[in-house]
């Protein structure tokens, strides 16, 4: 019997391949084809018309890599067609393994209109349904020579990321240019075929149902005649009838799916090519619209339906119109499917603001869901972002890919920092770009870990990246599978529908308390540190450049400018997406960044320096301002003041021995002659921060060269080998004044050479090390070590609007996962009652590490990830010279932390004048920090002021506004009122409200009249 069964199943497989499916296009006549190879980028469609084609034919190589080929593809339908449905099969030379990474096509009609996209597994364009015969057929087709960089080789550097470096040789070759005529009836078979035999195959040997199917699919296999496959579908079909007619089980699972198509907003391909991608997805997907009613897509991120408007609006007037008809169905509520590690606080909150604002005005739709099937990993402060963005449920696939441990839920209550929780679904069949497969079907089924408390799960289905989304075969599928036996049951139905539903029968979900750490990828807290460091950057740029222009509207009637922030946000939002700031695209997207992030600072700086002129005054004197959210050497937080007198005694330095010695009176730094730390001693607590005999600040490389996706990943045993770099080439006392005192170190390794100048100043508690690093080493990775000597059970690592506490010990596997972590300007680790900050500039990759010494005591290691030089998919990943800065704060609580983070990231400026500039908004409250001040999206001339409590604590904020204000209102991200926000109170004049730990209150304060 076994045999048996092998045998149909080998027959089947054949039958199907070679005879049943290339009998769905019958009878075909060649069509005649010209080409015009369009110089450098892609050119604007009218051009590509325009242009001068020359004769070309079938077999011609076509498309270095990254070039466009325009194809005028030109024949009559026969006469003898007349009636039937015909169509036009261009194969470009795809990879029809890979459907999203190789050529792609764009089919256009004479006058410019758009019929659809040509992908490796969507090659048809109808061109008579049906045909009178006759016919002249002339259609273009835009095509992209997109190069397979991540292909069978597998993770071996390429040039292919770069233009420049990617050769100019052919990469493909026209294959197939015929009309043929769509036979619906073979077509239909094989789609019988395939998902009874996919389902077959599915059910257990000993299943009858199994053996129902294989007889059925045997006698129609006895019914094809080889020879004349069109004449004899229709009897084979009737035998497959009867199992196709079987209704599933009442207790069949319900799969709820939606059409999908994942596109990457950038990865192995640049922001162009994406542009184009989207056009392409969205033609095919608002044209299988129109032949099947019931067809629902989904699409996320804004940024890329905005990219349609601007540069396709004949395709985004398809999609408006089929969002009116409730097919095309915005979700995500976010710019862009952005990273959620390493954004800051603000960044993430726009992302809801920038996406929902959109899909609001440009659809007139408000989504419920936020839709991140991809990022690599989850902040814990997400479900509040959620929550307060309007949003109520959370979708994404990624965790699945945890090397380590398996998630135990798919269905759950997310419960983030702050107590907010959110409604969450994994969909249990681990794919994001299903085909609507009998094993993906299967493997839901027998995957899903709520098996008898619900009943239900989510399937999006389509080719992503470039691969054209949904098929008429998923369609098709989906159709067969609505109510079969054996199989659960598949029903096309909107997201929101589905939570409902899902959230609904499920009523005491279990809760998962604080992030979803992916157990994969966290190289990605470090690849290709400029686009981090630009991030940083320009995250607070913007804060600065919103907190003067706000101010100064408001004192001087400067002119807040909407526009230009608006223009420099969505470009930072993009540039969050998650292969951008991860570090895990192609050269080409992260040179583009690097350009794009120079930009932004200047015309920041531009809009900070003009603010803070028009609040200064000019002429003589000089205005320090502060725009961190504390205040530091005599200036106001949020203000400014004339050039305040400089708090704390002198610095002293001197040498000692072959190092130095330099003391402010709060700390002591003992400098060895190799220029390491070999002592930070915290005066007014009579306590050494370093752990006996170790060394601060010392740098040390490993071997990095993971087992597959080299950009994304560090995989544990990077550990296994260490080298110290410890020989300097010069240690020297380069600056000794009264207000700091500085020691440079130079060291030389391998093909790299680091300069830093550790700096102590007046008054401050921490020691400062500037880095600056001319890294040419390969996959190497690069850290920074800091022995302490606390016992820290946990490490508090700063994340959007507060922190989380991680273990430092690996006590179970959960714990020894996270060897890697994220944290933005700061981690702290202490026991009770002391601890010690790191905090940074630009770096969010750490480690923490636990360790017994002989003596008894525990050395807690805080290592920051300075750099990485992965060769895959950006073979000069970080090559050049880099400067990085950080601080160790000994005696740090977190709330010095807090302080510390700001502080490093927010330098004080200085402008010409002697006025006074009163903070717009005063804040007083301990924990209670201010995240923005900026004036309201809607220019009613509103103020809006952003705070967070930052210690994990309760906490009473009181709020005075610096100008004539009404009453303050509690709002949500999009600065429209709470229903169910805050209580606030006024008390002479400021808003008093109370915050728990880590809650995010927005207050909108009217300007009086």
């Amino acid at each position: 019997m076994h045999d048996d069964r092998k045998l149909v199943e080998d027959r089947l497989e054949r039958v199907l391949s070679e005879r049943i499916r290339p009998a769905a296009h019958r009878s075909p006549v060649p069509l005649s084809v010209r080409r015009w190879d369009a110089p450098g980028e892609p050119v604007p469609v009218a051009e590509g018309l325009a242009a001068e084609y020359r004769p070309a034919r079938v077999g011609e190589a076509w498309g270095p890599p990254w070039a466009t080929t325009w194809f005028e593809v030109s024949g009559r339908i026969p006469q003898e067609w007349a009636g039937q449905v015909v169509e036009a099969v261009i194969d470009l030379g795809f990879a029809p393994d890979r459907p999203g990474f190789c050529a792609e096509g764009l089919v256009y009609r004479a006058d410019g209109s758009v019929v659809k996209g040509l992908n490796p597994r969507n090659a048809w364009v109808r061109v008579g349904a049906p045909a009178q015969g006759g016919e002249e057929i002339l259609l273009y087709v835009e095509a992209a020579a997109n190069p397979l960089i991540l292909d069978a080789n597998g993770f071996q550097a390429t040039a292919l990321g770069e233009r420049e470096t990617a050769g100019d040789e052919p990469l493909y070759a026209l294959t197939r240019l015929e009309l043929a005529v769509f036979d619906e009836t073979v077509w239909g078979l094989a789609l019988d075929l395939d998902v009874l035999g996919e389902l077959m195959r599915e059910l257990p040997a000993e299943s009858p149902r199994r053996w129902e199917i294989l007889r059925a699919v045997e006698r129609a296999l006895d019914a094809v005649d080889l020879h004349d496959v069109n004449g004899s579908a229709a009897a084979a079909r009737a035998e497959l009838a009867p199992a196709l007619a079987a209704p599933a089980h009442a207790s069949a699972h319900q799969l709820s799916a939606i059409g999908h198509a994942h596109i990457d907003s950038a990865w192995l391909w640049p922001l162009r090519e994406t542009i184009r991608k989207v056009a392409r997805t969205a033609s095919n997907v608002t044209a299988l619209m129109d032949d099947d009613p019931g067809f629902l897509f989904a699409m996320s991120q804004a940024q890329q339906l905005e990219w349609l408007k601007d540069h396709r609006p004949e395709v985004f007037a398809r999609v408006k119109e089929k969002a009116a008809t409730g097919q095309f169905i915005p979700v995500g509520g976010m710019w862009v499917e952005s990273d959620t590690n390493m954004p800051g606080g603000e960044a993430l909150a726009r992302q809801f603001v920038y996406g929902k604002r959109f899909f609001r005005e440009e659809l007139g739709i408000d989504t419920r869901e936020v839709w991140l099937p991809d990022s690599f990993g989850y902040s814990a402060a997400l479900p509040q972002l959620i929550a307060l963005s309007g949003s109520e449920y959370f979708l994404t696939q990624k965790i699945s890919w945890s090397q380590t441990n398996t998630f135990p839920h798919h269905t759950f209550r997310w419960e983030g920092l702050d107590g907010t929780r959110v409604f969450t679904h994994f969909p249990p069949i681990d794919t994001y770009n299903a085909e609507l497969t009998g094993a993906e079907l299967g493997h839901a089924v027998r995957n899903y870990r709520e098996k008898g408390r619900a009943t239900r799960s989510m399937v999006p289905f389509g080719h992503g990246d470039g691969g054209g989304g949904p098929t008429r075969e998923m369609l098709a599928r989906a159709e067969r599978l609505a109510d079969l036996e054996g199989s659960p049951r598949v029903a096309i139905e909107r997201p929101d529908e589905f939570f409902a539903k899902a959230a609904a029968e499920y009523p005491d979900a279990p809760v998962w308390w604080g992030e979803l750490y992916l157990e994969f990828h966290r190289g990605t807290y470090t690849s290709q540190a400029k686009t981090k460091q630009g991030n940083r950057r320009s995250e607070h740029l913007l804060r600065e450049a919103e907190l003067w222009a706000a101010t100064a509207a408001v004192r001087t009637g400067f002119d807040y400018p909407h526009d230009r922030l608006d223009t420099i946000w969505k470009a930072v939002l993009l540039n969050q997406f998650h292969d951008i700031l991860p570090g895990s695209s192609i050269a080409w997207v992260h040179r583009e960044a690097a350009d794009t992030y120079a930009a932004l600072a200047v015309e920041l700086e531009e809009i900070i320096a003009a603010a803070q002129h028009a609040l200064a005054g000019g002429g003589p004197g000089t205005v320090v301002f502060n725009a961190a959210p504390h205040g530091r050497g005599g200036v106001p937080a949020l203000g400014a003041t004339a050039r305040p007198a400089q708090d704390g005694g002198d610095v002293a330095a001197a040498a000692d021995g072959g190092g130095f010695v330099l003391d402010n009176g709060l700390l002591r730094i003992r400098v060895d002659e190799r220029g390491l730390v070999t002592s930070a001693f915290d005066i007014a607590a009579d306590r050494e921060a370093l752990a006996p005999g170790a060394m601060g600040n010392l740098l040390q490389i490993h071997p990095d060269l993971p087992n597959a996706w080299d950009a994304w990943d560090v995989d544990s045993f990077y550990r296994n080998r260490v080298t110290d770099l410890v020989d300097a080439e010069d240690v020297a006392l380069t600056e000794k004044g009264a207000d700091a005192a500085a020691v440079t170190v130079v060291r030389a390794f391998g093909a790299s050479r680091v300069t830093q100048v550790l700096r102590l100043r007046r008054g401050a508690a921490v020691l400062d090390i500037d880095t600056e690093a001319d890294w040419h080493e390969r996959e190497t990775f690069l850290k920074a070590a800091f022995p302490l000597d606390v016992r820290a059970e946990s490490a508090a690592s700063e994340i959007q609007f507060g922190h989380v506490h991680r273990p430092t010990h690996t006590n179970t596997s959960w714990d020894a996962a996270k060897f890697e972590t994220c944290a933005h300007r700061w981690v702290q680790v202490a026991e009770p009652g002391y601890g010690h900050a790191v905090v940074n500039d630009s770096t969010y990759g750490h480690d923490v590490t636990r360790d017994v010494r002989p003596d008894g005591g525990t050395t807690t290691t805080v290592r920051l990830s300075l750099l990485r030089a992965p060769r895959f998919p950006d073979p000069e990943t970080d090559q050049g010279l880099h400067r990085l800065r950080y601080a160790l704060a000994p005696g740090a609580a977190v709330s010095d932390a807090v302080r510390e983070g700001y502080r490093i990231n927010l330098a004080q400026r200085e402008a010409p004048g002697s006025a006074e500039v009163a903070p717009l908004v005063a804040v007083e409250g301990d924990g209670v920090v201010v995240e923005s001040v900026k004036l309201a999206d809607d220019r009613s001339g509103d103020v809006v002021v952003r705070l967070y409590e930052a210690h994990g604590a309760r906490a009473v904020g009181r709020v005075a506004a610096g100008f004539a204000s009404g009453a303050a209102t509690a709002v949500d991200l999009l600065e429209d009122a709470l229903e169910e926000g805050p209580e606030l109170r006024t008390e002479d004049g400021a808003t008093v409200v109370a915050l728990r730990p880590f809650q995010i209150v927005t207050l909108r304060l009217p300007r009086a009249e």
